[in-house]
């Protein structure tokens, strides 16, 4: 991937996001317990005790370069754990992406390993500092090429074994070759290289060890665009590796995001956590986590939900179920009009929105709260677009909807609104000048 930016900490206790007290909805704004956007991007997950910490880029700039955030309060939000430092690959001038902490028993230290590079992306670097609280603040200790090769989009991996040795996950020689290197015993550098996936065109790794089998999670390389991230497995770090598979059908480019972090919850169930990458406002990048299980054979497939829960206590999740409703069954107004597309259910969806084309649905069902609603669309080109919805005559408020690579590939945005109970009137695309997407249907959860 491209730019990104700078560090800072995130931590809740008591494991509010991941149990079932709190639903997950991926590509909805995640604020924090003030309101303020969490700002986390390219991050990484570490439990310590009871606490989960989530280190990753503050994107408020929407910028590639690196810079420090102001204090927030909460997932939790603490101190900033890396800052910039003048007059070296710290600046404000470089980049600083994809930091991930791990803990070093024998030391007693949080290592934070991360990609350092220059603003044009010709360092080709990796970073480490290190801090006695995963909060930090970190001590910055220097940036380098791991065996004098390319690293650019990389992760870490602790294996399991005695020694808790940690490894290198990297996209190196101008993206084009995957390596894996171990590092020392202070998760310091890197010592030695164990395996090359050559001509693989891999990056933002992670890996998760299931049953003694390594399954390592990676996106392509297209830069910002979306692709279909894969998974490879093999017995061994050294390989050899298997031939790529798919984690979620090949049209939807992982539902637009590109993997970041995979945590594993449960023997046969992990999170998938993905960025969508949005790089003309990188701020307004969205968070995609799913469900990710080994349920259907050996391979782990991505469980595309709207709204989900996980209790981490039990192992398990949970997919919310919501009442449907198509979109061709609505009123149409202006220039709005059905279009027959076998990617939509049904075969038919509203399109024309905007620009004076209107959609109205009648007879909503609600529950006299804030509810989730997703909006499952299609772009007929490869732009973004956006949609506005008002309920029972309330504000328009503005939802975007990424580009689906065309009209064929089927996506869904979440909403937030308040719904009274009993029956409601929802109204898409009035007024807004601009082409919204065509509307497949809508579907109304009670979880909030």
């Amino acid at each position: 991937m491209f730019p990104k930016a700078a560090l800072f900490v995130l931590a809740f206790a008591n494991a509010a996001l991941l149990s079932s007290a709190a639903v997950i909805v991926p590509g909805a704004t995640w604020t924090d317990t003030s309101g303020n956007v969490i700002q986390a991007h390219g991050g990484g997950i570490l439990k310590v005790n009871s606490t989960w910490y989530w280190h990753g880029e503050d994107k408020t700039h929407n910028s590639n370069l690196f810079r420090a955030s102001p204090d927030l309060t909460t997932w939790t939000r603490q101190n900033d754990a890396l800052t910039p430092i003048a007059g070296g690959m710290l600046s404000t001038g470089n980049i600083v992406e994809r930091p991930k902490v791990i803990y070093n028993r024998n030391t007693g230290e949080y290592v934070m390993w991360f990609h350092s590079d220059s603003n044009n992306y010709g360092a080709a670097q990796v970073g480490v500092a290190v801090a006695r609280t995963p909060c930090g603040p970190f001590t910055y200790r220097s940036s380098f090429r791991p065996l004098n090769a390319e690293s650019r989009d990389m992760g870490i991996f602790v294996d399991d074994d005695a020694a808790q040795t940690a490894y290198l996950l990297y996209a190196s020689d101008n993206n084009q070759n995957f390596k894996i290197s171990r590092l020392d015993a202070n998760y310091y550098n890197v010592v030695t290289q164990v395996a090359v996936i050559s001509r693989s065109t891999f990056e933002s790794p992670g890996i998760i060890k299931r049953n003694g089998i390594y399954h390592l999670f990676v996106s392509k390389t297209t830069g910002w665009d979306p692709n279909a991230n894969k998974v490879v497995t093999a017995s061994s770090l050294s390989g050899p590796w298997s031939a790529e598979s798919d984690i979620a059908p090949r049209n939807t480019r992982t539902y637009f995001s590109q993997n970041t972090f995979n945590l594993p919850i449960s023997q046969n169930f992990a999170i998938y956590m993905g960025d969508r990458w949005r790089p003309s406002l990188l701020g307004s990048s969205r968070y995609m986590w799913y469900p990710m299980t080994w349920s259907n054979g050996n391979l782990p497939q991505i469980v595309a939900s709207d709204v989900w829960s996980v209790d981490s206590a039990s192992g398990t999740y949970t997919a919310a179920q919501g009442t449907t409703y198509e979109a061709e069954r609505g009123s149409m107004s202006g220039g709005a009009r059905l279009l027959n597309n076998t990617a939509f259910s049904g075969g038919t969806c509203v399109g024309y929105l905007g620009n004076g084309g209107s959609l109205t649905l009648n007879n909503v069902q609600g529950i006299g709260a804030d509810q989730w609603i997703s909006l499952y669309y299609a772009n007929a080109d490869s732009t973004w677009r956006n949609t506005t919805v008002s309920a029972n005559g309330g504000a328009a408020v503005r939802v975007d909807q990424p580009n689906t690579g065309g009209g064929t590939v089927v996506l869904s945005v979440p909403v937030k609104l308040f719904l009274r109970s009993g029956a409601n009137t929802l109204t898409f695309s009035a007024g807004q000048s601009n082409w919204a997407a065509d509307l497949d249907k809508i579907v109304v959860y009670t979880a909030t």
